[in-house]
């Protein structure tokens, strides 16, 4: 009889902690997930100083190609500045994908 009673305490005491360390697992999961929301806002602006630097040197090589009369300057413009659209594009469709 004191066995069954000792066994169930136990048990009951093996519950508590688990819904004790539930509690605790929830807390640093909103924790993990507002601090990865955090760094959205400043991942997305250095991905548009990416495609602004990414531009500019797109816009110099093409113009260098331009000037030298390299018959295959549309096809290199049209490649840079796909390049930029596309980094502009993914960073806005990630940060509203995932706040």
């Amino acid at each position: 009889m004191i066995k069954r009673k000792l066994f169930t305490l136990l048990l009951i005491a093996a519950t508590v902690s688990n819904s004790f360390a539930a509690g605790n697992g929830m807390a640093g999961i909103n924790e993990a997930t507002s601090m990865v929301s955090s760094y959205f806002d400043p991942g997305t602006k250095l991905v548009y100083a990416i495609g602004a630097v990414v531009g500019l040197i797109g816009g110099i090589k093409v113009y260098s190609k331009w000037s030298s009369g390299d018959p295959d300057t549309s096809k290199t413009a049209a490649s840079w500045f796909g390049a930029c659209i596309f980094l502009i594009v993914a960073a806005t469709i990630l940060r509203s994908f995932f706040l």
